[in-house]
């Protein structure tokens, strides 16, 4: 069965010490370090220190951090948007994040080409940071026409890189979902990522907004089709969910509501054959 979590802003409040605990009583092992507690083990001082520092930490207790998101507000169009971010590449590498997820977003008012050709430029510069390395940018889809926002957007900037080592591509079910009519299925677009799909932000939403929920519940994503396409194209890294609109409960609820999602992952996985 694949690794399961749900990724770590679940217990945003928390340090990152703390998080970890609160996960393993639950019965995970395993999640994707969100970019809030990224910014809390920045601020701590050194990015490599402080990272073996916390993964040590995990690891003494059976605990990983296979996936994790890199700035969520990151503008790669920006001039120095990689030196933003290379403390943030240190800091998930020495984690022993395998899979960094980032929006190739920014540049809203560049024109297309000018848009594209700073996105390479900082991608190309990042994966020669990452070059030698097991450590996978995943560039998730996105919404909004600036953005890229179909699997062939993400294919494209790839392919312009010329990089199928350092990075990937990560699946947010949710964002597919709210465009689905225009844009394409859940499992086109798994299978257009195929072997390039290292990451994934599970969640669902009824189209309306980008709700951020679990699956079997007030969403209306086609699960069966989204695990399909996942046992099709052989995915073998994280199954993470991203559910921040379970969030609106306190602690203990917030306790007993993780039970069920682990629970609920395992059921998923097992289904699919995964």
């Amino acid at each position: 069965m694949l690794q399961y979590s749900v990724w770590s802003s679940y217990f945003v409040e928390l340090q990152p010490e703390e998080m970890i605990r609160e996960f393993l009583a639950a019965g995970f092992t395993a999640t994707e370090f969100s970019d809030e507690h990224g910014f809390m083990m920045l601020a701590r001082g050194d990015a490599e220190k402080e990272g073996a520092k916390l993964r040590a930490y995990a690891e003494g207790r059976g605990f990983s951090f296979p996936q994790g998101h890199l700035l969520l507000k990151a503008d790669i169009c920006a001039e120095g948007a990689a030196e933003i971010l290379k403390p943030w590449l240190d800091l998930f590498m020495t984690m022993g994040i395998r899979s960094g997820v980032l929006h190739a977003a920014g540049g809203g008012g560049l024109a297309p080409e000018e848009r594209f050709e700073r996105r390479v430029k900082t991608l190309a510069e990042l994966t020669r940071y990452v070059r030698g390395s097991d450590f996978t940018i995943c560039l998730e889809n996105l919404r909004g026409a600036s953005n890229p926002e179909t699997v062939e957007d993400l294919n494209a900037l790839i392919d312009a890189v010329g990089d199928d080592t350092n990075l990937g591509i990560c699946l947010d079910t949710g964002h597919l979902h709210i465009e689905r009519e225009k844009r394409q299925s859940q499992i086109d677009f798994i299978r257009g990522a195929w072997k390039r799909l290292k990451a994934l932000h599970i969640a669902d939403n009824d189209t309306t907004s980008d709700m951020h929920l679990m699956p079997y519940g007030r969403g209306t994503v086609d699960w069966n089709e989204v695990m399909a396409g996942l046992r099709e194209v052989g995915y073998d890294r994280l199954f993470n969910l991203e559910i921040p609109g379970e969030r609106r409960c306190p602690l203990p609820v917030l306790r007993r509501k993780l039970v069920y999602l682990r629970g609920l992952c395992e059921y998923m996985l097992a289904e699919a054959g995964l």
